[in-house]
């Protein structure tokens, strides 16, 4: 592992961080802050997942959750969203494919299976380092979201309840394989048979058996991409189905940006916290 920067911010250090990925067969890099509360012991993990075209940098520069997770003694790990690098596949001028926009799954079809292995990444590689490198209490796990990111959280949430102690998302995709602006990519990196995108499709996991203790869900009511991408409803109704615990909150007047996700970052760690 490669130290990219570190930085003190609230009493913790801010670090940027690379290394090579065999999961993913190229040089990744991910953000961890690690609060103050470090130096006497291991702190719990939170991981956030990022949204379509985003890297590690977006949250840690807008998310402002430094100063929470500070008070709170939390560990946030940020990692980026898609392998990088001039030999990975991609395709440029959409920017809901490829680079940016690795939707948290193992590619299954030609080229994209070689690199674009992000649940892998995300569920198993990173940890392990994670685990070795930093003061990290791995019994204490928690898992948010943005958009994307937040479609990852929930689907990875779901298939391993018994890692993660808690699972928020802003802005979630909730069935990404009929959402206009994912199915596409899931076409791409899975293959056509439909059946073969279930797991990693939140409603469609929960449709089929799987379940979490709770979630909470935070959606502006003003995001341009309500209505086409995200459909929260199709969620609450899943979870209504299953009698699984759904908190939706629907924040009036609030878009898709970090500027909606920044004023309910605290909100979502201190629930995060509560469970760890």
């Amino acid at each position: 592992m490669k130290t990219v920067s570190e930085a003190k911010s609230h009493g913790g250090i801010q670090g940027v961080y690379s290394h090579q990925s065999d999961v993913c067969n190229c040089e990744m890099t991910f953000a961890v802050f690690v609060p103050p509360q470090a130096k006497d012991g291991p702190c719990p993990v939170v991981w956030y997942l990022s949204g379509l075209t985003c890297t590690h940098q977006n949250v840690m520069d807008k998310g402002e959750y430094r100063q929470i997770a500070s008070e709170l003694g939390l560990i946030v790990v940020c990692p980026d969203t898609s392998p990088r690098g001039e030999d990975v596949p991609d395709e440029p001028d959409n920017w809901q494919f490829g680079k940016g926009a690795g939707f948290y799954v193992d590619a299954t079809q030609a080229p994209y299976d070689r690199n674009y292995r992000m649940y892998s990444y995300v569920v198993d590689e990173l940890p392990k380092l994670i685990a070795e490198e930093f003061p990290a209490d791995m019994a204490r796990q928690s898992i948010l979201g943005h958009s994307m990111g937040g479609h990852g959280a929930l689907t990875i949430a779901l298939r391993h309840p018994e890692r993660f102690k808690a699972c928020s998302a802003f802005a979630p995709i909730v069935e990404p394989s009929t959402a206009d602006w994912s199915s596409g990519a899931f076409r791409k990196y899975l293959g056509t048979d439909a059946a073969d995108w279930r797991k990693h499709d939140a409603c469609a996991l929960i449709e089929d058996g799987a379940r979490f203790p709770e979630l909470l869900v935070d959606q502006g009511t003003a995001d341009g991409f309500l209505n086409e991408g995200l459909r929260p409803w199709l969620l609450e109704d899943a979870c209504k189905k299953a009698g699984m615990s759904l908190t939706l909150r629907m924040q009036e007047g609030y878009d898709h940006s970090y500027f909606f996700i920044s004023s309910f970052m605290s909100d979502h760690l201190r629930w995060h916290a509560e469970r760890l």
